[in-house]
């Protein structure tokens, strides 16, 4: 039984998802994160069945139900008349469907749970990463005054990722023209709204142009997303603050049910839309990449931290029973068996005609990572 030494840098949802699967399968694992404690930062974490099966795998399925929110349907909008262009079941009809339900739930919830199933020496925190580098026999990551060695070296550490940058050099993002604003709100203050706990889109009058809500923390909060054209602001940060006013007379137009929505937002973050093509590659030696830091994505299928959770999975099924030797090879095979459908959904979301009129939604809600077929 081969068994390996992992760094991860990062320790978000991926970096957690992938330790907790490393570990379960024998090997020794060291998760860095610069933050020094899990805050409420970045609010809100949209979990379709995909995912939800992958974490019930991780075994956390128990304590993220407590917190999250249990969607009913993903319905789509018109932005002016209301009508409904689709509606999609997304609780007891996915769960029969996919073996698992949609939950959304604040990211602190759901890293709260994934930190509880790790040993304390697993994770050290307000640990910054400052370089990595390798051999053929060992791996390197340098934080603070200390370097440390391993078997393989797993860049989670988002879309600013170090690792990426040491492996491939700097990025190139193309700005969208979009800003997006978010914000969340207790539900008594919109309580006479209807489908609050749906997963609801308002498809507005451009592309660029939206607003999606949906329940948080047992359906106490809703969550209010909207994206707006915007060519002169390019700050690409989850807790850049923002102008409720401003975010509200962007859509002053909309429905009287999605306007009262946004209106009821007090405390808003706003952040540009950046687009990243896929890599080609992830893997190099003994250094792969993880989550947004080889496949970010815009928001608007709602895959970013379901396809690193899925990941995780998958990264630790490629590296079952391998030993120091083979982990180069390894860490390929797990490239191999993730890259292809990590671009289809990256492009995909770039388009933003995700379920506009309904579609076919098996070949993402229905994947199931534990059994998925490991590439060569």
């Amino acid at each position: 039984m081969g068994k390996l030494s992992v760094g991860i840098v990062g320790g978000g949802v991926g970096g957690l998802c992938a330790a907790i699967a490393l570990r379960e399968r024998g090997h020794e694992v060291m998760v860095f994160e610069q933050a020094t404690r899990y805050g409420r930062v970045g609010a809100d974490i949209n979990l379709t069945p995909n995912a939800v099966r992958a974490l019930d795998g991780l075994g956390i399925g128990d304590a993220l139900r407590r917190t999250a929110a249990r969607t009913t349907h993903r319905i789509s909008r018109t932005w002016d008349t209301g009508a409904e262009t689709s509606r999609i079941p997304m609780g007891d009809e996915a769960e029969k469907r996919y073996g698992a339900p949609q939950l959304t739930t604040h990211r602190a919830d759901l890293l709260t749970a994934l930190e509880d199933r790790l040993p304390a020496e697993a994770l050290t925190l307000g640990m910054r990463v400052t370089g990595v580098s390798q051999t053929a026999e060992k791996a390197f990551l340098e934080a603070g005054a200390e370097r440390f060695a391993f078997d393989a070296l797993v860049g989670a550490d988002g879309i600013h990722s170090l690792a990426r940058t040491a492996l491939f050099g700097p990025e190139r993002p193309h700005y969208t023209g979009l800003v997006a604003f978010r914000g969340v709100i207790p539900r008594a203050k919109v309580a006479h709204l209807p489908n609050l706990d749906a997963f609801t889109k308002w498809w507005g009058p451009s592309p660029d142009s939206q607003i999606v809500t949906f329940p948080l923390l047992r359906g106490e909060e809703i969550f209010v997303f909207a994206t707006i054209g915007q060519p002169d602001w390019t700050h690409e940060s989850w807790t850049e603050p923002g102008d409720p006013k401003e975010m509200q007379a962007a859509y002053a137009g909309y429905h009287p049910e999605a306007r009262a929505l946004v209106d009821a937002c007090d405390v808003v973050m706003k952040s540009a839309l950046l687009v990243r093509d896929p890599l080609p590659v992830w893997s190099q030696g003994r250094i792969s990449l993880l989550g947004d830091a080889c496949h970010p994505m815009t928001p608007f299928m709602a895959q970013g931290a379901c396809m690193a959770v899925e990941d995780g999975v998958m990264l630790a099924r490629a590296l079952e029973g391998v030993g120091p030797n083979e982990a180069p090879a390894a860490l390929q095979r797990y490239e191999n068996s993730r890259r292809e459908r990590t671009a289809r959904v990256q492009i995909g979301s770039r388009g933003n005609e995700w379920l506009r009129e309904g579609g076919n939604v098996d070949w993402l809600y229905g994947y199931n990572v534990w059994q998925a077929e490991l590439a060569a």
